[in-house]
């Protein structure tokens, strides 16, 4: 029986703030069952404030021990719970974990560096020594440095294989020097290892030390070896190359399920796609939008941040609204410009718009429900979960061919009244092309008898776990 062990810094439905907490609360499980009872699958997260009463009145005290990190000496105590045929570990300290929020803390470097020497350390602590360590992100990637450079003469660590995923180039986790030993307890053999543009790159370390490394698209594979979307690491993966793929994420399709009953008005399926317009109306009827079935929704669920198109859509909101009778509901937070924007844009179209800066995972999920077309026109995406989600929730999406958009959606096309693709794609970085797309997305849905041909396709598109469980558990056999 192969054993896994995540390394992570978030998971859902424990802790999460994006994609990587989808993933590693879905995935996880996916992989123990694509392996048919041949996998030992387990994950280990910051035990973080954030954390339910009712998930810790479910876990284990496992065990407590002292982690020596440099100078320091801290409690760590490893408290466990089985969800999904997974086990979850939690590593306990509240001096780091105990806050407000999961990142963004003036010293994450030193937090991190704690959680992955303590899940390390958890290894011999428990008796639990996996095949495979798979570090996600560079929260986690101090594990695998820590984990080459500490432990490898240690029985039970020499064999251990090792899996490094990007989910965002963009966060590399970047350092001064002067706190090479005094947070991460690296030494001056350890410089050239964790150098990159004059200034420590956690990422970069990792990349270098993981026996596979992954990305969670096949077009981000390739994206990230060049200069426009790495960051300044195209360099260090391109040296890399024969050892990085890309793997598309999934959703979680118990989750995100417009069958679920609780979390949309009104269950329905591919096969049942009027029953989706009940949910327009209840949500129309929440928002206080005037109820018109026969007008299409559009929606924005987003972090509102510059890298996810949204300056292409403010460009081209106010033409696009005057042009068309629409209704555009956008939800997320982010940066204040957009966030100001998107109230502007309300203001200017009471009747039509409706800017909800906030994060509400539940309201989201009605979002996708109501939903007739979803913009996602994004200047980078490694994976993108949202374009997945909605085309489960039977929304037609309008994206940008990028990352993991450009493996996912593929452009509409009829040929001798055959239907090819599954939703509307540009390639470009502009404005027009988005409202180009845009506009044929909402003169096709005008269409009834082709808007049902093409949602009833969309929701028969497989964005679940299961093909790419079997691609990780091939890459783990590779190892």
């Amino acid at each position: 029986m192969k054993k896994i062990l995540f390394v992570g810094a978030e998971a859902m439905p424990f802790a999460a703030t994006g994609g990587l907490g989808d993933v590693l609360g879905s995935l996880p499980t996916a992989i123990h069952e694509a392996a048919e009872g041949e996998a030992d699958v387990r994950v280990v997260m910051p035990l973080y404030s954030a954390v339910s009463a009712d998930f810790r009145s479910q876990m284990t005290l496992v065990q407590e021990y002292e982690v020596c990190l440099s100078w320091r000496r801290q409690y760590c105590g490893i408290y466990s719970l089985v969800k999904g045929g997974v086990t979850y570990y939690f590593i306990d300290n509240e001096y780091y974990f105990k806050r407000d929020s999961l990142y963004g803390c003036f010293d994450d470097g030193e937090r991190f560096a704690f959680f992955c020497k303590a899940a390390v350390d958890m290894l011999g602590v428990i008796g639990f020594y996996p095949d495979v360590l798979h570090a996600h992100d560079w929260q986690a990637a101090l594990s695998l440095v820590y984990l080459n450079g500490k432990y490898r003469q240690v029985a039970g660590y020499e064999a251990i294989q090792t899996v490094f995923t990007i989910h965002n180039i963009e966060y590399q986790g970047k350092y001064d020097f002067g706190i090479l030993g005094d947070v991460f307890e690296l030494g001056e053999e350890d410089r050239e290892l964790v150098e990159y543009d004059g200034c420590i790159n956690l990422m970069k370390a990792a990349i270098v030390c993981a026996d596979r490394v992954s990305t969670v698209s096949p077009q981000y594979a390739k994206e990230i070896q060049t200069p426009e979307y790495a960051h300044g690491l195209d360099g260090i993966l391109r040296q890399q190359a024969e050892k990085l793929c890309g793997i598309l994420n999934g959703i979680d399709y118990d989750y995100y399920n417009p069958g679920r009953k609780g979390a949309v008005a009104k269950t329905y399926s591919w096969r049942t796609i009027p029953a989706k317009y009940e949910n327009k109306a209840a949500l129309q009827a929440e928002l206080g939008l005037p109820q018109k079935n026969d007008v299409p929704m559009l929606s924005v669920i987003s972090r509102l941040a510059s890298h996810k198109g949204l300056d292409l859509i403010s460009e081209m909101a106010y033409d696009f609204l005057s042009e068309h009778e629409v209704q555009l509901v956008i939800l997320g937070k982010g940066e204040s410009g957009y966030e100001s924007f998107f109230e502007g844009l309300q203001q200017a179209f009471p009747d039509r718009v409706r800017a909800l800066i906030t994060y509400d995972r539940s309201l989201a999920n009605r979002i996708y429900a109501a939903t007739d077309i979803f913009l996602m026109p994004s200047k980078s995406e490694p994976c993108g979960l949202s374009q997945m989600i909605a085309s489960r929730f039977g929304a037609i999406p309008v994206t940008r061919e990028t990352g993991g958009l450009y493996d996912s959606i593929k452009g509409y096309w009829e040929e001798k009244g055959r239907m090819h693709g599954n939703g509307f794609t540009f390639a470009g970085y502009s404005a027009a092309e988005l409202a180009e797309r845009t506009g044929a997305a909402v003169a096709l849905w005008q269409d009834e008898e082709k808007r049902k041909k093409l949602i009833g396709r969309i929701m028969r598109t497989d964005f679940s776990w299961k093909t790419s469980a079997l691609k990780y558990l091939e890459m783990y056999a590779s190892l």
